[in-house]
């Protein structure tokens, strides 16, 4: 095993997010819905969406440059690039076209789908090829364009999603491990709760020989069961996950969750006894960006100065599947 490949520190981060910015003013246009209610259920002020030229390798290479900008490390120096994303550019993959944009002519490179659970996934996927030795240096992107597969007639759905991309770098070390702790979960009895489902139509290609055919249709949503999922779940696997660091809630310095609802993030914090001033939300700002999430919440504190390196980090993701997951870091070297 390599000698510096059976610790994991988080060394660099990056987040991109398109241009253009749909507001609740804007939405209240398309739906019915107003600024007041949207705020009220959701804590969303507003989304940027991808504009048709824009795609989701586009993002997740301009924040993958700056993820690896603050490690100080070049594209030929990634080992593995893993990209979290339900929205790929195509239906085999995206992270082989990112690899090819960044020029990390030496890395392998794979998608991972686990909805707005994948950073977390991601991450903990990318430490085990670290602490085995396989690679030393793994770039892990959260990203999506989920705006291309929302209803915008769906008052209920259309105004959580928004589009991005959040990138960190993860080097193998002979310091101290810095992923402290992580638990994973899924239950697909509760898959219907959250759904971007397949249709199609049969065909027949011959006597006795059918095939079905179609598209993905638009996002569907059970917000109460889904509400009540992740204020019951997460909690716990925040809490299991601090077990195995040996750490208690005493010792987070920062509460970084799915940005998914603010009254989730609230509840949550709650239940732990977190006070608000160590949650970092920015919903507001970006709405649900599903698997970009967590990487683009902590890539703005840490460039804001509030995430200072050592910081202990306690993140949790949960979406679709039913999948949910907590890993808590130290941040830096």
């Amino acid at each position: 095993m390599n000698a510096l490949g059976d610790r994991i520190a988080i060394i660099g981060c990056g987040s991109a997010t398109p241009t253009p910015v749909m507001t609740n003013d804007d939405l209240a246009h398309l739906v019915d819905t107003s600024d007041e209610w949207i705020r009220t259920r959701t804590g969303i002020g507003q989304r940027h969406l991808a504009s048709p030229e824009i795609s989701l390798s586009d993002l997740c290479a301009q924040a993958a440059s700056e993820a690896m900008k603050m490690a100080g490390l070049t594209a030929s120096e990634i080992d593995l690039i893993i990209l979290a994303t339900s929205t790929p550019d195509d239906l085999f993959g995206s992270a082989a076209r990112v690899q090819h944009l960044l020029g990390a002519s030496n890395a392998v490179a794979f998608d991972l789908t686990a909805a707005c659970s994948g950073f977390v996934f991601a991450l903990v996927t990318a430490a085990q090829f670290i602490r085995t030795g396989v690679y030393r240096r793994v770039l892990v992107i959260g990203a999506d364009v989920l705006s291309r597969w929302v209803d915008w007639s769906d008052r209920t759905t259309c105004v959580l999603f928004g589009d991005g991309a959040g990138a960190v770098v993860c080097q193998g070390t002979a310091e101290e491990d810095r992923l402290l702790g992580f638990e994973l979960y899924s239950d697909g009895q509760q898959h219907d709760s959250l759904n971007l489902a397949y249709e199609g139509q049969e065909k027949s290609l011959k006597d006795g020989l059918r095939i079905s055919q179609g598209t993905y249709q638009p996002i569907t949503m059970n917000g109460r069961e889904v509400y009540r999922f992740a204020v019951a779940k997460v909690p716990e696997v925040i809490e299991k996950a601090l077990f195995r660091a040996n750490l208690s809630t005493d010792d987070i310095d920062w509460l970084i969750l799915h940005q998914a609802n603010q009254r989730i993030i609230d509840a949550v914090a709650q239940r732990l006894k977190i006070p608000s001033e160590k949650v970092i939300a920015n919903l507001e700002e970006y709405g649900n960006t599903s698997a970009a999430s967590i990487p683009l919440a902590l890539d703005e504190a840490v460039r804001s100065g509030k995430i200072k390196n050592g910081d202990i980090i306690a993140t949790s993701g949960f979406g679709a599947g039913l999948t949910w997951g907590a890993a808590i870091f130290r941040w830096g070297t």
